[in-house]
């Protein structure tokens, strides 16, 4: 192996400065010099956003007291200058008055949380550890992570799970997320990535985005498709609401929710009557063509009208644009993948673009859209219950081999696989899983089903809970540890495209806070088992990282600090460190399967899992609003993201005869919640839909099915049975929850309370307020 000869740095376009800033630009060159800024003593850190899976570039502003004060856009190929909402705020979190700064326990719930020193705490929490798994076994304790986590940590918590805990219980929110789209992903390609990187958008001559409202979940991916527009290339959106970026689609099909496999199916059929597929391709490189042909027959447009409450002629025009394309790619998010179908919802995008010969080329191909800032990187070095580092499988004997070797410990101590993060809620419930840790994660609001969810954990007899704010989840727990946010710790994430990006260190943590690296060998070493965890932090752990993945699928070897630092990222798998990575999958017409094939799987569709009825005759479908992020933990304390959207609603259709503001109480088999509407004619008259950053009693997920997809067991959280009724007053927004002892910050707490719907609407919709 060579080292990689230094590069010089990427070149600035200057046409692209985005307006406003091209005086700030000229005046100034790029904003920073490196480390470096020349007024009063500032310093400009440059790092990644926290949040989703775009990962944009930004430099942390520094003061001359080493404390964050503000942030700027950086000149990251990635972004380019540009930053959303919350990547403008996310500064703001370091140094919140709602950070914990100490441990806080209590021995009993029946005792409020009070603060400790980590000593108190850690003896605890080891103690409680070894009275749970001495009574009743390792595999009565668990661990759930976080995608969020940096690789370095999402390692970690793999490692410690089955090393220190010597439990299989290990998994993580990213099952949430991304599962339904590794799974098909693995199942027809081997590998388990996007196919092409963001820049690829810009090269195609038609674009399909399925269940992905691009312009609030990924804003700054826009560019990438209005690169595309400006060149003349199509845009087909597939979305029951009109989103914003709908709204500028040369074809928005309104799909029924849960309808996404029988539609797909049926543009599949419209192909192949049309002569639209690539044989040559198909001959080539695929098998199981003539199984998928046969499936997809029985998918006339006619059905599909039917079954997803679309005209004929949307099928038939999505067949013909993207089918009739040079240059072709598909990019999906949640809204095809959080159902019971999820993974077969997948496999009939793959099977339309395979089928056309959209693979593997500039603008042509195939990619799944990250939401959290790690969610590509958090699922791919062990901390999900199936894998082991590098994306081995925790079921094969030679790879269990390998990480065992590396790890230090015998085959026979390695656990075997675990379950999923929702059914280790179930076995919370049942008294199999009698303590847990988590870190990283939130699923008092984010799991579906609040009831089961809240019922699960407060059978649990021991739970620690890890994180820089006191979320709904912790304020639940006997220990909360306090640890870092991403500004103050260095690490990598991988993005939605698989380039892997380093965040620095900008500040160090306040006193009494803690890495989640630091907390976890720290009490490896109160387990017995302190020399299997000697990182003295991020770049030992990674390290070692590397080498488990060298060789696997999901190659991080050749990928160091120096090398990212020196190129802003690089696309695994990147085998040894005079390699360029692999931004684009395919290009030789090989998969990661031992045939190098590509497997098509046949997909028929069925109904989701919450029948309708007269009772409950509508389509109740969440989503992410652009000012908050996942469980809200973080944005829901930002003033200014809390002042744009300072609490949830449900978008109804005018058909139903409320006016903006009305209190509406929508109805579940699970539940019911009452929420202000917001009128809107951009969504399916049979559909409602409420965003999911808040707690009970106005969480979403008071509402929402925990069905599971039976392969990715990810919950159906984008369909389910539901009514809406008038209802006399709007249920409380309750205040983010803070340390014993702290008032609640004021600036979160006054729009709060405001009764009406945001006044900018995420859909086309009246204005009214009274």
């Amino acid at each position: 192996m060579t080292d990689t000869p230094t590069r010089p740095p990427l070149p600035i376009d200057p046409a692209i400065a985005p307006p406003g800033t091209r005086g700030f630009r000229d005046a100034g060159g790029i904003p920073a010099d490196k480390w470096h800024a020349d007024q009063n003593g500032e310093t400009l850190v440059p790092t990644h956003c926290c949040f989703c899976g775009v990962q944009c570039g930004m430099y942390l502003r520094v003061d001359r007291h080493g404390k964050v004060f503000g942030v700027e856009p950086r000149n990251h190929d990635i972004n380019r200058m540009r930053l959303c909402p919350k990547g403008i705020n996310a500064y703001q979190q370091v140094n919140h008055p709602d950070r914990l700064t100490a441990p806080l326990m209590r021995r009993s719930r029946d005792e409020p949380l009070r603060e400790v020193s980590w000593d108190e705490a850690l003896d605890f929490t080891v103690s409680e550890i070894r009275r749970i798994q001495r009574e009743t076994g390792d595999d009565s304790f668990g661990m759930l992570g976080g995608a969020s986590l940096y690789s370095e940590k999402t390692y970690l918590v793999g490692k410690f799970a089955r090393v220190a805990l010597k439990s299989k219980h290990v998994d993580y929110n990213g099952r949430l997320c991304m599962v339904s789209a590794a799974g098909a992903n693995k199942l027809a390609f081997g590998i388990d990535r996007a196919g092409n990187p963001f820049s690829d958008i810009l090269l195609s001559d038609c674009l399909l985005i399925a269940g992905s409202n691009v312009g609030e979940c990924f804003p700054v991916m826009t560019q990438y498709i209005w690169g595309a527009r400006d060149r003349g290339a199509k845009l087909i959106v597939i979305d029951p609401r009109e989103t914003p970026i709908a709204r500028t689609a040369d074809l928005h099909v309104p799909i029924r929710p849960g309808t996404d496999s029988a539609f797909f199916n049926a543009v599949l059929h419209v192909v192949i009557r049309e002569g639209l597929v690539d044989e040559e391709y198909l001959a080539a490189h695929a098998t199981g063509w003539d199984a998928v042909r046969e499936t997809v027959a029985a998918y006339p447009p006619e059905r599909a009208a039917e079954t997803c409450g679309v005209t004929v002629d949307h099928v038939e025009q999505v067949a013909r644009l993207f089918g009739g394309a040079k240059n072709a790619m598909a990019w999906h998010a949640r809204g095809v993948e959080h159902h019971s179908q999820g993974v077969e919802n997948c496999l009939s995008i793959i099977n339309l673009c395979v089928a056309t010969g959209n693979i593997g080329r500039p603008g042509a191909g195939y990619g799944t859209i990250t939401g959290q800032g790690n969610g590509q990187g958090g699922r791919e070095h062990g901390q999900k219950s199936d894998l082991l580092p590098g994306g081995r499988s925790i079921l094969n004997p030679e790879h269990r081999r390998q990480i065992c070797e590396i790890w230090g410990i015998e085959e026979s101590e390695l656990p075997q696989a675990g379950t999923s993060m929702m059914e280790m809620v179930y076995q919370m419930q049942r008294g199999e899983i009698r303590g847990l840790i988590g870190t990283c994660n939130n699923p008092f609001v984010s799991l579906p089903n609040h009831k089961v969810v809240k019922d699960g954990y407060d059978r649990l007899e021991f739970h620690a809970q890890l994180d820089f704010f006191l979320s709904e989840t912790a304020e639940n727990a006997h220990v909360v540890l306090p640890v870092t946010t991403w500004a103050e710790d260095e690490g990598v994430m991988a993005n939605a495209e698989a380039r892997v990006v380093k965040h620095n260190k900008a500040q160090d943590p306040p006193p009494g806070v803690r890495t989640d690296t630091w907390v976890m060998c720290e009490l490896a070493r109160r387990l017995g088992v302190g020399d299997k965890f000697a990182f003295a932090g991020s770049r030992e752990v990674f390290d070692e990282l590397r080498v488990a993945s060298a060789g696997t699928v999901n190659d991080y070897y050749g990928i160091t600090y120096e090398r990212l630092e020196e190129t802003g990222g690089i696309a695994w798998p990147c085998p040894s460190t005079d390699h360029p990575g692999t931004p684009r999958l395919f290009e030789d017409g090989r998969t990661y399967h031992e045939d190098g094939m590509i497997h098509l799987q046949t997909v028929e569709w069925h109904p989701p899992m919450d029948p309708y009825s007269d009772e409950f005759p509508l389509s109740l479908t969440t989503g992410r609003t652009v000012a908050h992020f996942l469980s809200g933990n973080q944005t829901r304390r930002l003033g200014a993201l809390v002042e744009q959207t300072p609490r949830p609603w449900v978008e109804v259709h005018p058909s139903h005869g409320f006016r903006n503001g009305d209190p509406v109480r929508v109805v579940t088999r699970r539940g019911s919640t009452v929420y202000p509407a917001l009128v809107v004619d951009s969504i399916r008259p049979d559909t409602v839909f409420i965003p999911y950053h808040w707690p009970a009693p106005t969480a979403a997920n008071v509402l929402t099915m925990d069905a599971l997809d039976p392969r990715s067991k990810i919950p159906e959280y984008k369909v389910c049975a539901a009514r809406v009724e008038a209802a006399d007053a709007l249920d409380p927004v309750p205040a983010p929850p803070v340390p014993p002892g702290r008032e609640a910050y004021p600036e979160t707490q006054v729009s709060r309370t405001e009764p009406f719907p945001p006044t900018a609407p995420q859909g086309r919709g009246t204005s009214e307020r009274s």
